[in-house]
């Protein structure tokens, strides 16, 4: 009993003394395990998992993350039957392969054959040898080592990763979007079998430079699988119909510059899943390559498109060609601070209509505006006079918009910009009215983001660039910009008028508006549209600032944005708020049009909350009641006060135009015209009101000036007035040209041929203009 208690001690202590010994082992030579941290190439792909950019590990490899779960199951199938079918069952070692291995080598005299496991071939990556006898014992030992600390799905996951599939791919995943730019989720049966067998010898079976060799590989794998009736003959016999072919093995190069941007800000992410849609995104830097073609040198172009529903990038093309250094390809424009130029009108004319200042019929003036700190022109040249609201949101109208501006405040403007996550970098740090022109910074990002507001929100959600970005965090993140109302009024507003002689009105508006932006000195061309699915976003440029003259946004960015635009789904327009009313209102005071009352010129409107804001006078004055005269008249219908006239009075009311407007009115409309000449009685009243109203003298509308025979010196505008009051100060297609006395000739050449509007306005406001042409 002793003895047999002895021999049981023994060897219990012998087992502890051997596991003892291999813990030791183990601790003393540990497994080479790779850090996940570093095992991947960083990749950033679309949000279906496809490749658009990988940056390859310290050693320049290509290895793309993947799980069991992720591969083919006929790749599996494929790998297991012709590599090793007791994988799941065996302890790392086939004794059986083991064995024949042993006797084939034994009678060569050298390793013919490795009789390796999936397990063992895993040992050999991680630990590699030389192919000797005293290699083999070492691989043996690592393999045991390798299934006594991981499981049999965990070794498994390291050969699909880790796997050699010629030159510096590695790994399934890897090989076959190099190869087969496809996933390895989605392999046929012949291509599962032609990855399987491609790790025995990758440089001398790649299908991209040996394709006879890789199928007879290919082959006899098929042909295992049969044998072994793993696989039917028949789909087998269909798997064989398929030739091998492959691509040579080039990293994905989709994206660059938001890739770079992405893995720079997520350092520790080695697989990034972006919102991008891969076909979308090719095809948007497609044609931002080749349209950028047409442009001069040194220029570029950017183009961003969102998903209006969550905010998600859907395509984000940062260049014309990163690889183009002669057009700054690697200089992101997508994320640059640019002069916007016109592009934030859009969000004033919504910021107005919320706080009740306009409707979309509106009178809004087009004159100059003499006398004030800042005087701005427009960029077509020349004044409009009287313009509708919309019309000049449309027609990206200066003037209007900087008077509004003042109007609502520039602070208030720029305060609800920055709130909504659309700060504008400010030279000096103070804003002031050039802010609706450009007079600030502002990103491409930042401006699609703020027109998604105008899909019919109203608030602006922060960009979503990854698939892991949590939806309802983004929707927390939503900042008010404008009312639902004012946004669905804005978009109609920009919608573009029925086409000239057209007798039906237009029944389906156009999906996707837009707006244009021109940067000062022609530095930026911009173009902005947004439909109820997409905002999308175009910048043409030379991002070291240099100007491009005669590039501007109508002309070099809408024709990018219309090409990218007809590559989307089927858009819709956003349905009309039901805040927003229809009614009809006379000009010039903007008040409703009564039954049966006359108006001067009706507009149909559209109105936010039925809210119909009288006539805007100038920035610092009463809103309507300037353009409101109330007066008396005698029995003779002469204008009188009641102090100075006898007998029955009547009291009239009458609504008159802006005086700036006046040159731009029929004669009936204007003031002269409308209100009654004052009697005799009243010889005060005559005396205020004798000074005769400002007219150009010498040059009459349609006048026609040509070059004198034989000279070639431009013809000459004779500029001279009458009437008025002070200095009059003289514009030429709405630049300021010259001030002169009353009575006082000007001189000034027509160099340029065409139609030219020449205007004059006095220290008193009024205005006078005539068109005439040079030849």
């Amino acid at each position: 009993m002793n003895r047999r208690l002895r021999r049981t001690a023994v060897v219990c202590c012998a087992i502890l003394s051997l596991l003892a010994a291999l813990w030791g082992l183990n601790k003393a030579f540990p497994l080479a395990l790779p850090d996940q941290q570093q095992l991947f190439a960083r990749l950033v792909t679309d949000s279906d998992g496809q490749p658009l950019r990988a940056f390859a590990d310290a050693r320049g490899v290509w290895r793309y993350p993947v799980t069991v779960e992720q591969v083919s199951p006929a790749y599996l199938e494929a790998l297991l039957g012709y590599e090793d079918r007791w994988f799941w069952w065996h302890p790392g070692i086939n004794p059986l392969a083991l064995i024949r291995a042993s006797v084939q080598n034994l009678r060569s005299g050298r390793v013919i054959s490795g009789g390796s496991t999936l397990s063992m071939q895993v040992a050999r990556i991680l630990h590699p040898h030389r192919r000797t006898f005293a290699g083999k014992l070492q691989q043996l030992l690592r393999t045991l080592q390798l299934e006594w600390q991981l499981s049999k799905s965990e070794i498994l996951t390291l050969y699909l990763n880790l796997a050699p599939f010629g030159g510096t791919v590695e790994g399934v995943q890897a090989a076959s979007y190099s190869y087969l730019n496809k996933p390895a989720s989605a392999l046929t049966d012949a291509e599962a079998a032609l990855l399987a067998v491609l790790p025995q010898a990758p440089s001398r079976l790649r299908p991209d430079r040996y394709p006879a060799r890789a199928q007879r590989a290919r082959d006899k794998v098929l042909n295992r699988l049969t044998t072994l009736q793993i696989w039917p003959a028949q789909r087998v016999a269909e798997a064989r119909q398929e030739m091998v072919y492959g691509r040579a093995p080039s990293p994905p190069r989709d994206a660059p510059l938001l890739a770079r941007q992405l893995v720079q800000h997520y350092p520790q992410q080695r697989l990034i899943q972006t919102t991008l849609d891969g076909n979308l995104q090719r095809q948007f830097a497609s044609r931002v390559r080749d349209y950028s073609r047409s442009l001069p040198n040194a220029s570029s172009a950017a183009a961003l498109l969102i998903d209006n529903r969550d905010g998600a990038v859907l395509s984000y093309v940062g260049s014309a060609d990163f690889q183009d250094a002669s057009r700054f390809g690697h200089v992101d424009m997508v994320q640059a601070q640019r002069s916007p130029g016109s592009t934030l009108k859009p969000f004033l004319y919504g910021m107005a209509l919320d706080a009740g200042l306009i409707h979309s019929a509106s009178l809004l003036s087009d004159t100059p505006r003499f006398g004030l700190a800042y005087q701005p022109g427009n960029f077509s040249g020349g004044f409009s006079g009287p313009v509708r609201a919309d019309q000049a949101l449309r027609r990206s109208l200066n003037i209007p918009a900087v008077n509004l501006l003042e109007h609502l405040g520039v602070h208030q403007f720029s305060a609800r910009l920055s709130n909504a996550g659309m700060a504008l970098s400010i030279p000096g740090g103070k804003a002031n009215a050039a802010l609706i022109l450009g007079g600030g910074g502002l990103s491409l990002a930042q401006l699609v983001a703020g027109y998604r507001a105008l899909a019919g929100s109203g608030q602006v959600l922060p960009l979503r660039y990854r698939q892991s970005d949590i939806l309802s965090d983004i929707h927390k993140q939503a900042r008010y910009l404008l009312s639902p109302g004012a946004a669905s009024l804005v978009h109609q507003m920009l919608q573009p008028p029925p086409a000239r002689g057209s007798r039906l009105s237009r029944l389906k508006p156009t999906a996707m508006v837009w707006k244009t932006g021109t940067s000062y000195g022609f530095r930026d061309s911009w173009a902005v549209g947004v439909s109820q699915q997409y905002s999308l976003g175009v910048w043409v440029g030379r991002p070291d600032g240099t100007p491009l003259p005669g590039f501007y946004g109508r002309n070099t960015a809408v024709p990018l944005l219309r090409q990218l635009s007809a590559l989307l789904p089927t858009q819709s327009a956003p349905p009309l708020a039901a805040s927003i009313s229809r009614a009809t209102i006379c000009w010039p005071g903007g008040q409703r049009q009564q039954p049966g009352q006359s108006c001067a010129q009706p507009q149909q409107a559209l109105l936010l909350s039925d809210t119909a804001p009288l006539t805007l006078i100038s920035p610092d004055a009463p809103l309507g009641t300037r353009l409101q005269l109330d007066y008396w008249i005698n029995a003779q219908g002469e204008r009188v006060v009641p102090g100075c006239s006898s007998g029955p009075l009547s009291r009239q009311r009458q609504w008159r135009w802006p005086l700036a407007l006046e040159p731009w009115l029929p004669r009936a409309q204007r003031r002269a015209q409308l209100i009654p000449g004052w009697s005799s009685s009243c010889r005060t009243q005559q005396h205020n009101a004798a000074t005769a109203p400002l007219r150009i003298v010498g040059l009459e509308n349609g006048t026609r000036l040509r070059q004198a025979p034989g000279s070639h010196q431009p013809p000459m505008l004779q500029l001279n007035s009458e009437g008025g009051q002070g200095l009059r100060h003289w514009y030429l297609n709405g630049q300021r040209i010259a001030s002169a006395k009353s009575g006082q000739l000007v001189l000034w050449p027509l160099r340029v041929p065409g139609k030219a509007e020449v205007l004059v306005i006095d220290e008193g406001g009024q205005l006078d203009r005539v068109g005439v042409w040079g030849e």
